[in-house]
């Protein structure tokens, strides 16, 4: 069995409030494992090194869940930014965090995703646990 270093944790996030779901949704989401610093943020360095074990599922009610990596791509007209990546031959981002690199990924904290047809979502950190 490996073991995963202490730094790579479990987030959970779910849709927060919107128009379409008034009280936001905890069955349309994502889950995906990164490292984070003692600030909460992704760190870069630790994800370089374990990559291989920063994956991602997206779960939307209703719909197949979707499984891929955390990824950080280079440059771009966003620069540098973390995308989720579901299909690693297709030259298109799947779906891209807005400004993750500043976030903290604490629970209660609000992050924002741009999907595969570019519409920007809001989601709530609903947990962060150790990743095992």
């Amino acid at each position: 069995m490996t073991t995963l270093p202490h730094t790579l944790k479990r987030i959970r996030l779910n849709l927060a409030r919107s128009k379409e779901f008034p009280q936001g949704s905890s069955r349309h989401g994502y889950e995906f494992v990164a490292p984070l610093d003692g600030n909460g943020h992704i760190d870069i360095a630790l994800w370089r090194t374990h990559r291989d074990h920063c994956r991602v599922r997206r779960f939307w009610d209703g719909e197949d869940d979707e499984i891929g990596f955390l990824v950080h791509k280079p440059g771009g007209p966003e620069h540098a930014r973390w995308v989720f990546d579901y299909d690693q031959t297709a030259e298109d981002d799947d779906e891209s965090g807005y400004r993750f690199a500043a976030h903290a990924f604490r629970t209660g904290e609000y992050v924002s995703i741009r999907d595969e047809d570019g519409e920007m979502h809001t989601f709530v950190v609903a947990s962060v646990e150790p990743a095992t």
